[in-house]
C-alpha cells in the first residue's frame, strides 16, 4: 500500500498539530481507503463541507476505535497560497494534510484527478491508489452513516435500475437500456448552456435514431423543482430518471463524478463509457457521422473543445493553417506517441496525464497564443497547463516524432523548467 500511496501522496504528510506523519503509517492504522480533500479555508461551500466532514470523519474515528483500526483516512490538498491561512486551516482539521512546501506536488493532484472547482472530494483505494468515487460531497450527503463503505463503482444497470419517465408521461422499466447506446445527460433548465446544448441535442437524437442506430438518451435532471422539471423535460424526446427518486439521480452523479453542468456521458451496449465528452461531440459533429464518438488520440483545437484546456496539461502543436494538409500531418507526426501514452495509462486504469491538440490559424488560436504569451511562430510545440498557469515551449525548426516524444517523456518526468503564463 505505501507503495502506490507515496507515488501519489509523498512519503509525508503533516497532521493538525503540525506532526510529520508517514504515508507508510497508515498501513500500519489500518486504512483502506483515503479522500483527497481539495479545499480552502475561505468560502462559505468549504465551510460548509469542512463541518460535515468532520462529522463525517469522527464517526469512523470513533468505529475505527472500538474496532481496534482505522478504515478511512482524508488528506486536505489546499488552494491556499498564503503559508498562515494555510496553517490556519490545518489546525481546525481533524485529518492530515499535503505539506504546504509540496506545491509541485498539490498541481499534479489537481491535474491527475481533474479538479475543476473546490470544495471537491475524491475517494482513493489506498492499496493501489485508483480512483473509487469521484464525488465524495454526494456520499457524505446521501450516506452520513458510512452504510455503503467503500463507496466503489458499480455497474451502470443496477445504479439507473427501477421505472423511468417517458416524455408523454408512460413509464418503462430501465431494463428497456439494455443493447443500446444510451447517452447519460445531466441538465437543468436553469441552466443557460444546458438549454442551448439541448436545442442541438433533440436534432442529434433524431438523425442517429432515422439513422437506424440503438440509442437512448436519460435525462438526470439538476433542476431545482419537478415544475422545473416537467417543463424543461416536455421538450425533450427521450426518457428521464424520475425528479422524486433523487437518491437514484444522486447516485448517477455519485457513479459519474460529474462537478457541473451540462454534462453528457456517452455508454456503449454494454454499460461501459465510450467518452465523457459527449457535449463537444454533439457540437462538433452535428451531422452526427462519427457517432457514437469512440474518443480520438488527437483533436483538432476549436471553440467547442477549448473547454477541455482546462482539465489539465495539454500538448498543443501549433500549425499554420493556411496550407491545407499541414493539420493532417501534424495529427498523423503526433499520434502514435499520444496513442502510445494513452494505453499505457489505460491499462493502469487511469486517465492519460495529457490531452494532445493541434491548433491552427484562427481567432480562437490567436487569442490563446494571446494569453499565454506564445511566440507566432508555426510550428511550435508546446504544453500548456492552465490550472498551474504554466506553459513549456520546444521552438525548433522542424517537428519530428523523436522530438515530441522526448518532450512528452520529458514533462512526464518532470525534468521541464515551466514557463510562467
Amino acid at each position: 500500500m505505501a507503495g502506490a500511496l507515496a507515488e501519489v501522496l509523498g512519503e509525508v504528510l503533516v497532521s493538525a498539530d503540525g506532526e510529520e506523519v508517514s504515508v507508510s503509517a497508515l498501513a500500519a492504522r489500518g486504512v483502506s481507503l483515503v479522500g483527497l480533500y481539495f479545499g480552502c479555508s475561505l468560502g462559505g461551500p468549504c465551510a460548509q463541507l469542512g463541518a460535515s466532514l468532520a462529522a463525517f470523519y469522527g464517526r469512523f474515528r470513533g468505529e475505527a476505535a472500538a474496532a481496534g483500526g482505522q478504515r478511512l483516512e482524508i488528506v486536505f490538498v489546499s488552494a491556499e497560497q498564503e503559508q498562515q491561512q494555510w496553517q490556519e486551516a490545518v489546525r481546525a482539521m481533524p485529518w492530515l494534510a499535503l505539506p504546504f512546501a509540496d506545491k509541485h506536488r498539490k498541481l499534479k493532484l489537481w491535474n491527475k484527478y481533474r479538479v475543476s472547482n473546490i470544495p471537491s472530494l475524491i475517494f482513493i483505494d489506498a492499496s493501489t491508489g485508483k480512483v473509487v468515487c469521484r464525488n465524495g460531497l454526494l456520499v457524505i450527503r446521501d450516506d452520513p452513516e458510512g452504510l455503503e463503505f467503500p463507496w466503489g463503482p458499480k455497474p451502470f444497470s443496477e445504479v439507473v435500475a427501477g421505472p423511468l419517465l417517458r416524455y408523454n408521461g408512460q413509464t418503462l422499466d430501465s431494463n428497456a437500456l439494455e443493447g443500446s447506446y444510451v447517452g447519460v445527460y445531466f441538465s437543468a433548465h436553469w441552466c443557460p448552456p444546458c438549454r442551448s446544448l439541448t436545442r442541438v441535442l433533440v436534432e442529434s437524437y433524431r438523425k442517429i435514431k432515422e439513422a437506424g442506430q440503438k440509442f437512448e438518451i436519460l435525462f438526470v435532471s439538476a433542476d431545482r423543482s419537478e415544475d422545473s422539471f416537467k417543463q424543461y423535460f416536455s421538450e425533450m424526446p427521450w426518457v428521464a430518471v424520475p425528479y422524486a427518486d433523487e437518491a437514484r439521480r444522486s447516485r448517477l452523479n455519485r457513479l459519474y463524478g460529474i462537478q457541473g453542468i451540462p454534462t453528457l456521458i456517452v455508454l456503449d451496449s454494454k454499460g461501459d463509457v465510450i467518452t465523457r465528452q459527449g457535449r463537444v461531440e454533439v457540437l462538433n459533429d452535428i451531422e452526427c457521422h462519427e457517432f457514437p464518438w469512440h474518443p480520438k488520440p488527437v483533436l483538432e483545437l476549436t471553440d467547442t473543445n477549448a473547454v477541455q484546456l482546462n482539465e489539465g496539461p495539454c500538448l498543443v502543436l501549433f500549425v499554420d493553417s493556411e496550407d491545407d494538409g499541414e493539420s493532417d500531418a501534424a495529427k498523423q507526426l503526433i499520434q502514435p506517441i499520444a496513442e502510445k501514452i494513452i494505453a499505457k495509462y489505460k491499462a493502469k486504469e487511469e486517465e492519460a496525464p495529457l490531452l494532445f491538440f493541434v491548433a491552427g490559424e484562427d481567432d480562437m488560436t490567436d487569442s490563446l497564443r494571446d494569453y499565454t504569451n506564445l511566440p507566432e511562430a508555426a510550428p511550435l510545440l508546446t504544453i500548456l497547463d492552465m490550472s498551474a498557469r504554466a506553459k513549456y515551449v520546444m521552438d525548433v525548426e522542424e517537428i519530428t516524432p523523436e522530438i515530441v516524444e522526448a518532450f512528452v517523456s520529458d514533462f512526464l518526468a518532470d525534468k521541464l523548467k515551466p514557463e510562467p503564463i
